[in-house]
């Protein structure tokens, strides 16, 4: 698979099989994307995967917790703007409607956005983090990396859905990750092997047009 086939195939998964892959496919997948550009080398991330009991009771950890929200971890502007508003607004529905769960059935809505605290399901969940004496520029960094980590996955036949859920988590989950200060969590992975009957892994995101986003100017 080149490069253009795995951008074109990647996507977000909400469903994956029990099924881990090795230890081996993963140290490389991580090792690899470490490749990514980063401004002065300073390669500002540090990952944590984990699986069977060690990723366990890391969810356990999480469920037992009320974590707060703050402004590192918003996932969102507040009073999000156009046309970044529809475009979420859209994107939400269009997986909702994968379950059929109609926008009035919130209880159904919440069971389905819990799925976040379990990886959806992935036997293996990875934890990418960050020195938050860092600036922009290194999270754009560790953005660089988090890609890719999900392009080698594809490549390799994995499956991921990046996750900024769990950026609240940092304080819950210090210990039990062995999170040294001032790390605190940029995003989470949850990764394996995709399972092609769940209804909600149909969803595919469209990408606004080229002409919205691009200006091409003297060519």
């Amino acid at each position: 698979m080149d490069i253009s086939q795995a951008l074109q195939q990647r996507r977000s998964v909400r469903a994956f099989l029990p099924q881990a892959p090795s230890a081996v496919l993963v140290h490389e997948i991580l090792e690899s994307a470490a490749c990514a550009a980063s401004g002065g080398n300073l390669q500002p991330w540090r990952v944590i995967a984990l699986t069977g009991d060690s990723l366990a009771q890391v969810l356990q950890a999480a469920s037992e917790s009320n974590p707060q929200e703050y402004a590192h971890s918003m996932s969102y502007p507040a009073n999000l703007w156009e046309p970044y508003r529809s475009r979420r607004f859209a994107n939400g529905e269009a997986l909702y409607r994968t379950l059929d769960i109609p926008r009035e059935d919130k209880a159904a809505r919440l069971q389905q956005l819990a799925k976040n605290a379990q990886f959806f399901g992935a036997p293996v969940g990875i934890f990418v983090c960050i020195d938050e004496r860092m600036g922009d520029p290194q999270w754009m960094d560790v953005g660089l990396y988090l890609q890719s980590l999900m392009l080698q996955a594809t490549a390799n036949g994995l499956a991921t859905c990046a996750q900024g859920f769990w950026r609240k988590y940092t304080e819950t989950l210090r210990e039990p990750l062995a999170l040294p200060q001032p790390y605190t969590i940029a995003c989470g992975v949850a990764l394996g092997y995709e399972d092609t009957t769940a209804p909600i892994n149909t969803l595919v995101s469209g990408r606004a047009p080229f002409e919205e986003w691009a200006t091409m100017r003297g060519f």
